[in-house]
């Protein structure tokens, strides 16, 4: 299991766990997924139909990809890439509306989710150019050719180089709460430990509906795409007990990476939907704390509330400023990083729709 203090950067942060496989019955069981090149159950007759792939992008590398295709040719293809740790189904609701508009892929990137994960050395790379170029490698694969690319997080650096690598591959861009720059994040033993989010115990870790229950307690917003987007990031042992599996080297190889990228703005040549979500107080930043709990805590948690408040907004208005002719851009306050597309996703997918992407 990764390390303790990997870990806490990513729940201190709200960016999502360090990610794993799970055993292709266990997904099938958990998520209603398919094996490979098979329709979901869930989707409505006729209506939307998702694939699960799996996708070589370099020697020894193949990664997870869910295609969700609603047969309308005419729209854009959004390509949607989850933020650290996560996999392709915390997209599962985001991308099966955004496929009633087109076609929508989710990738998980290398070293999570379902994808491979190469132990890092001079082949196997955990950079944000790498990760860029195995995007570009799915699309060359899938035969797709301009997107709307969209990413949450960590994924935002992502975003940002493709765009600028890869102009003629980009009708327009969609930053899901990423817009901020990285290498201006304060390190992480700044933050007050009474106000980071527990780690699993034992018990929390006994089962698959342990490990359920335990996130449950952790989260504001528990919803069906976060719950598959954790089952397919566990690993079931011979006694049933779950783990994360993805190797301590390969989460730290790429949140080294993320915090070394600083992203270049003025490369993007497309329209871009610029969403932020901010916390409105300690419930959405910190929702693990007891509402009958300490009051010193709880203003602390207030505190590091507005802090992360006002560096924040400065981060969205020098991206904002950056970017061409035709950009849009909206706040979702009070909002929780993790989950806001999801919880609000009928004003996302207005604004999308808004955007006039072709």
């Amino acid at each position: 299991m990764p390390s303790p203090s990997l870990h806490s950067f990513a729940h201190r942060r709200h960016l999502l766990r360090a990610a794993t496989a799970v055993p292709a019955a266990l997904f099938l069981a958990a998520c209603g997924g398919g094996g490979s090149d098979r329709p979901d159950p869930l989707a409505p007759p006729s209506a939307i139909r998702v694939t699960d792939r799996r996708v070589p992008v370099a020697p020894g590398v193949s990664l997870h990809v869910r295609d969700w295709q609603s047969g309308r040719l005419a729209g854009p293809t959004f390509v949607l890439l989850p933020g650290f740790g996560a996999s392709a189904a915390h997209f599962n609701s985001l991308a099966r509306a955004l496929a009633q508009r087109g076609r929508a892929i989710a990738i998980s990137c290398r070293g999570f989710g379902r994808s491979d994960k190469p132990l890092p050395d001079d082949t196997h790379r955990y950079d944000t150019g790498t990760l860029v170029d195995d995007v570009h490698a799915v699309l060359q694969a899938l035969g797709v050719d301009r997107i709307v690319l969209g990413g949450h997080s960590m994924a935002g650096n992502q975003v940002t180089l493709f765009a600028g690598r890869y102009p003629e591959r980009v009708r327009g861009l969609v930053y899901l709460d990423t817009n901020f720059d990285y290498t201006t994040v304060s390190p992480d033993d700044s933050d007050d430990p009474a106000l980071a989010e527990p780690s699993p115990t034992e018990a929390d870790t006994a089962s698959v509906a342990a490990m359920i229950a335990f996130n449950q307690r952790l989260n504001r917003n528990w919803s069906a795409p976060m719950e598959a987007d954790l089952v397919d990031k566990l690993e079931v042992k011979a006694d049933g007990s779950v783990g994360f599996n993805t190797p301590d080297a390969v989460a730290a190889a790429m949140h080294v990476a993320g915090r070394q990228f600083s992203p270049d703005y003025k490369t993007v040549r497309v329209p871009a939907l610029v969403l932020t979500a901010l916390p409105g107080d300690w419930r959405d930043m910190c929702p693990w704390l007891a509402t009958d709990g300490d009051a010193r805590t709880k203003e602390a948690a207030n505190a590091a509330v507005r802090l992360f408040n006002t560096v924040r907004a400065p981060d969205a208005d020098r991206l904002f400023a950056a970017l061409p002719a035709g950009s849009q851009r909206a706040l979702f306050q009070p909002a929780t990083h993790v989950d806001f597309f999801i919880e609000r996703e009928a004003e996302v997918l207005r604004l999308v729709d808004g955007m006039g992407w072709r």
